[in-house]
């Protein structure tokens, strides 16, 4: 940490930055954090929902999602470490009409994330449903409410005073070793009715996507991969860890140029390795979900979804593998619980900074309204689950959401580049094209997600 308040750029607290690549990877972490909620409720749940659905032939979807989304968030990062500023407070500053003390942009990001909520409620029964498994119980009232309460309430504890980096260490270790196991699950394919040729992996990049499917794509592509409120939570966590404030204020010197752009430089790297890692876990579960699941029922309005999610693994590694499988499942949906109310708290409490009733840049003021958060955020999440109970539907509805968050995303990354960003640090043109790539294909998943919603 550079100072007890890392929101609060100083002199004091310039650090030059790494030079090598070994020293760089010791100032990693954000993209952890990030990944830690990535392979979560998207893996585990709305991938393999795709895979169920639309089988092989819609892998490409997958792989965009994962790719694509990352130039958006450097844009981001880099708007972050060169300002110092949040993420509300960015979008506080961009150009339209503002509604008491705070823009449009912060309003409308209000508005979206409280529908966002579903996928937190859903994500609540998902770990539930492990629970319930486990125990060998059905799912009444009385139980399912004692579960998630109790979940809620753990997570709340964890999250309530900020103390979480030992339990985060631990959550990505298990993490590591569930992402191992559903590697040999893959492979162990291979020798059962499930298995599948690289011509059915090849059939993934024909570039076609079925009618039917296409709500499942958008809701997979916007919940997959690093997502808008996820793309907008990076910032928090590079601007905690140090990297603006080590780049120190922003001035027209040589000397800020140069530690501006190293700490970049650093900041790609974080972006990039963890988009290497949920790329290749998401992948991973798409197949499992195209090749052992394509058969099922329809998995979106499926109430048992974990004892269905449950057969990619006794399928190929035997019934002994479904209780592995369950503590690999609670563990990668409680970590995506972890970490989103480790970010939903600190983007609700900037947003309600804008709109004037805190001081997000005050220590004490933040903490109050993290700590409050941390508990209602959670409540919320329970109640939905107990109200509506169909888990896979919420965090698909989640992730439609997510990709209409991203146009927002989009519309202020445009903006940070060509308005904000200084002149000393213009990327390469390589870089643009990417940055267009990016946003031409989020504004398409965007424009369909509404258009779906409509009919």
């Amino acid at each position: 940490m550079p100072s007890d308040n890392p929101y609060v750029v100083s002199e004091d607290s310039i650090l030059d930055p790494p030079v090598s690549f070994m020293a760089r990877l010791k100032h990693l972490g954000p993209g952890l954090i990030l990944s830690a909620s990535i392979v979560g409720s998207g893996e585990l749940m709305a991938t393999t929902i795709f895979g169920a659905t639309a089988g092989f032939v819609a892998l490409w979807v997958i792989l965009l999602s994962c790719l694509v989304k990352v130039t958006v968030q450097l844009e981001f990062g880099k708007h972050a470490i060169h300002s110092g500023e949040s993420t509300m407070a960015s979008f506080n500053k961009l150009p339209g009409p503002k509604f008491g003390k705070a823009s449009w942009a912060v309003w409308i990001w209000l508005v979206l994330m409280t529908t966002k909520n579903l996928q937190l409620g859903g994500i609540i029964g998902g770990v539930v449903g492990i629970v319930l498994h486990m125990i060998g119980q059905e799912g009444t009232f009385a139980l399912n409410a004692g579960i998630s309460t109790a979940v809620a309430v753990s997570v709340s504890l964890m999250i309530y005073r900020g103390r979480y980096q030992f339990i985060e260490r631990i959550a990505v270790v298990l993490i590591a070793v569930f992402t191992v196991f559903t590697f040999a699950s893959l492979i162990s394919t291979a020798s059962t009715e499930y298995a599948f040729s690289m011509a059915d992996v090849g059939s993934g990049f024909t570039f076609t996507l079925p009618s039917a499917v296409i709500l499942a794509a958008v809701g997979a592509f916007g919940i997959t991969g690093v997502g808008g409120d996820e793309i907008m939570a990076y910032n928090y966590w590079l601007i905690e860890k140090g990297y603006a404030a080590y780049s120190g204020p922003r001035k027209n010197t040589p000397e800020w140029i140069a530690r501006a752009k190293g700490w970049i430089r650093v900041m790609y790297l974080d972006a990039l390795l963890s988009m290497v890692v949920y790329t290749v876990m998401t992948c991973a579960f798409y197949l499992l979900g195209a090749a052992v699941l394509h058969d099922s029922k329809d998995l979106m309005y499926e109430k048992d979804l974990i004892g269905e999610l449950s057969k990619m693994y006794t399928n190929t590694l035997g019934p002994g593998a479904r209780y592995a499988f369950l503590a690999g499942a609670f563990v990668v949906l409680y970590s995506t619980l972890f970490a989103a109310l480790a970010a939903w708290t600190r983007q609700f409490s900037d947003a309600f900074s804008q709109i004037g009733w805190i001081n997000f840049m005050d220590n004490k003021s933040r903490g109050r309204s993290i700590a409050a958060l941390a508990w209602g955020l959670p409540t919320f999440w329970t109640i939905l689950f107990l109200s509506l109970k169909q888990i896979g539907l919420m965090v698909i509805i989640g992730g439609v959401i997510t990709s209409v968050i991203l146009l927002l995303v989009v519309y202020a990354a445009i903006h940070f580049r060509y308005k904000r960003l200084p002149t000393e640090l213009k990327p390469s043109r390589f870089y643009d094209v990417c940055l267009w790539l990016s946003i031409a294909s989020i504004v398409s998943a965007g424009i369909v997600s509404i258009w779906k919603a409509l009919q």
